[in-house]
């Protein structure tokens, strides 16, 4: 018998914060690369937040990918 196979609404969660958090940590390190100059710069600009930020949403959606990863999974057929 077939049955109906749901993609579980994490995944997409998952995928949205992996392309987010790498399109925000290219252009941290994009504003590493070539800085702006110093009188247009916002406070705390050395400490690089949007490269962490970045990182941190491309480990949390690869996360979230793995855990809801729909196709494959071992006891389902």
């Amino acid at each position: 018998m077939d049955t109906e196979h749901q993609v579980p609404i994490w995944f997409f969660v998952g995928g949205l914060l992996l392309i987010y958090g790498v399109l925000i940590f290219g252009g941290g390190v994009y504003a590493w690369l070539s800085p702006p100059p110093v009188e247009h710069r916002v406070k705390l600009f050395e400490y690089h937040a949007d490269i962490w930020w970045g990182l941190l949403l491309v480990g949390v959606g690869t996360l979230y990918l793995w855990l809801n990863w729909p196709w494959g999974k071992k006891g389902e057929a």
